[in-house]
């Protein structure tokens, strides 16, 4: 009997693409060459070699958790006593934090039950309900069951800024570690996060870590083609703050250019999915309570930080259609965000357009509270990590830090007139309006012109955070620019076969074209 023949010519296997090499911000950015001399100067060879338990992520999160500790110490004025001794002390301190004053002003240190039941005005100012988002009301709510051991009302204040500042370092380090993991052959641009001045600054003022964290790490999910999961925790993270369901409008024109439908329809759906049944149990049980959020973000007048408030005060116009204006703003700044998306000359990065969306609704909207600032910097540090534009960007951030304490102070000082006047504060506004205007310049700048995208020049990488659309051909995109020479078409991606037919066809000028 003769043995069945064998294949002693087997096809051999296709060898796996190497990894892309690490970028070392050393070789790259002259700023971080120079700044690296006080620890030993630009990476070499045996350091590479020998990095060991020093891995870039630990690296990362140890400088990010320090930055983090040194953010608490900065408060550390009003814990002993500002925040207890009147409005002037918090704000000449620049300490001020929503958190040590909500807890008894939000009817936490009663055991009152977020969006079900009432605060009396006496505690809360006339805010029948707690005005946030029900995710972020479980995180406050979490913390008031942790605070136990007070002997008085003060302690009890200062234990839960205490509990939520331990809460809220967890949500740094998750956003750290999701920074550092999106672009793989990046790690170091998560320093950038955790060198931020603004967020050692204001990451205990609010909750709003917690929103930045989710985002962060759908980021990560989506850059590891789990859409599913990324809109999931998009959702949860719209759950905790309006803002990160913007996202979504990047995710639908990167698609849309792409032709990966399948991929944003599960993440959209795990978006709505997962804020449904989040938001809709306390919907239905407590509708007034729920709605207080969005109804107060509806009514609420110009305030403090937008460009709306420096008209105001310098015309005498009320802009009680603030709202509508900013809508416009809004809707036409998506617009053109879109085109850009569409006609680039090179599908433009997702970190990219995100960073513009989110940029675009902070400089059109009524408010801006010093937090707000931690929406954008993980955003930045994916979509343009050079630390010149980085710092130039986070000076202006610190200015207007400092310059909102300031006002806030010379408003409340009565007579004294100790601080800012508004004169000032319009300045330190616009430096805060010129920074961010200056960072979306210089990522509109990488869009239109790839080949100054630090990312993209750097180590020929396509779109390292895009998952799903990283070196996808396009499928659909116009092309306005197709008459210059010289102008660099979409990357087609090097995961398509040369050989193999076009199944596809790519729409540009308005013109079909295999």
């Amino acid at each position: 009997m003769t043995s069945a023949p064998t294949d002693r010519n087997p096809t051999p296997r296709q060898p796996a693409t190497p990894p892309a090499p690490v970028v070392h911000p050393t070789d790259q950015d002259k700023v971080a060459a120079a700044a690296s001399e006080v620890a030993g100067g630009p990476v070499g060879r045996r350091a590479v070699a020998s990095a060991g338990w020093w891995t870039p992520l630990r690296v990362i999160v140890l400088v990010a958790l320090g930055m983090f500790a040194l953010g608490m110490v900065q408060k550390m004025p009003c814990f002993n006593g500002a925040w207890f001794s009147g409005q002037t002390s918090q704000y000449i301190h620049a300490c001020y934090s929503d958190i040590p004053h909500l807890y008894n002003g939000r009817g936490f240190a009663d055991g009152l039950r977020p969006y079900f039941d009432r605060i009396p005005d006496q505690i809360s100012g006339g805010m029948e309900y707690l005005e946030y988002p029900v995710l972020t009301g479980a995180f406050m709510q979490v913390a008031a069951k942790l605070t136990v051991g007070g002997a008085d009302i003060q302690q009890d204040e200062q234990i839960y800024w205490m509990i939520n500042a331990g809460m809220l370092m967890v949500c740094a380090a998750v956003l750290i570690v999701c920074v550092v993991r999106t672009h793989r052959n990046r790690p170091w641009d998560g320093m950038l996060v955790a060198l931020a001045p603004a967020l050692a600054l204001t990451a205990t003022i609010n909750w709003d870590l917690l929103a930045v964290a989710l985002t962060a790490a759908a980021m990560l999910l989506w850059a590891r083609s789990r859409p599913l999961a990324a809109g999931i925790l998009i959702g949860l993270a719209t759950a905790a703050k309006l803002y990160p369901g913007l996202l979504l409008g990047p995710l639908l024109v990167l698609c849309w250019r792409a032709g990966r439908w399948p991929a944003f329809g599960r993440a959209a759906g795990g978006a709505v999915a997962s804020w449904v049944v989040v938001n809709v149990p306390v919907m239905v049980l407590a509708p007034a309570g729920w709605a207080k959020f969005y109804t107060f973000s509806q009514e609420r007048p110009v305030d403090f930080g937008s460009v709306w408030l420096i008209l105001q005060q310098r015309t005498g116009y009320s802009f009680e259609d603030a709202n509508i204006y900013a809508m416009i703003l809004m809707a036409l700044g998506c617009a053109g965000i879109a085109g850009l998306a569409l006609c680039a000359p090179r599908r433009p990065r997702l970190a990219q357009l995100s960073f513009l969306v989110i940029a675009l609704f902070v400089l059109t909207n009524k408010v801006y509270s010093p937090q707000y600032v931690l929406w954008l910097i993980p955003l930045a540090a994916l979509a343009r990590p050079k630390w010149r534009d980085f710092l130039i960007w986070q000076g202006c951030e610190v200015l207007y830090f400092i310059g909102i304490w300031m006002y806030l102070a010379y408003t409340s000082s009565g007579d004294k007139h100790q601080g800012l006047p508004p004169e000032g504060y319009q300045l330190v506004i616009m430096a805060h309006l010129l920074g961010t205007l200056y960072l979306y310049g210089m990522v509109v700048r990488d869009a239109l012109f790839p080949e100054h995208d630090p990312v993209r020049r750097d180590d020929g990488s396509d779109d390292p955070g895009g998952g799903p659309l990283d070196r996808a051909p396009d499928v659909f995109a116009f092309d306005p620019f197709r008459q210059f020479p010289g102008r660099r078409q979409s990357d087609p991606g090097t995961d398509a076969d040369p050989d193999a037919e076009p199944q596809k066809r790519s729409v540009r000028w308005g013109t079909l074209a295999d």
